[in-house]
């Protein structure tokens, strides 16, 4: 299993530390300092869902110009997550059943089940 985030978000340490109460070893990188390719953000994208994968509710999305966060196309939501990885709603898990975004309760059945 991959896990994408940020190592100092709060969400991602919590999701880590779960994990590892669970017996699961994971890889963790981080978007912003070990970088997320374009195609893989698609790839999220698709499997998950691009509103669902967009992070509405940060600092980095209400920083962004007005004119960037006006009609949001898939399209337009995964090129500006690949300039702005902060954008992506974290953690990602990569796991064999499939991608699961966010850590809320329903991320962490849908993680129990791919265990």
């Amino acid at each position: 299993m991959r896990v994408y985030g940020l190592k100092n978000c709060d969400t991602c340490k919590k999701a880590r530390a779960w994990l590892k109460g669970e017996g699961v070893e994971a890889d963790f990188l981080d978007v912003r300092a070990d970088g997320v390719s374009e195609a893989q953000i698609r790839n999220w994208a698709k499997e998950a869902g691009w509103e669902k994968l967009l992070n509405r509710r940060g600092t980095t999305w209400r920083g962004l110009p007005e004119a960037e966060k006006a009609d949001v196309t898939e399209a337009k939501a995964v090129g500006l997550m690949a300039a702005h990885p902060a954008l992506i709603k974290r953690p990602v898990f990569e796991t064999k059943a499939g991608v699961i975004v966010g850590f809320g309760k329903d991320a962490q059945a849908a993680l129990r089940g791919a265990l």
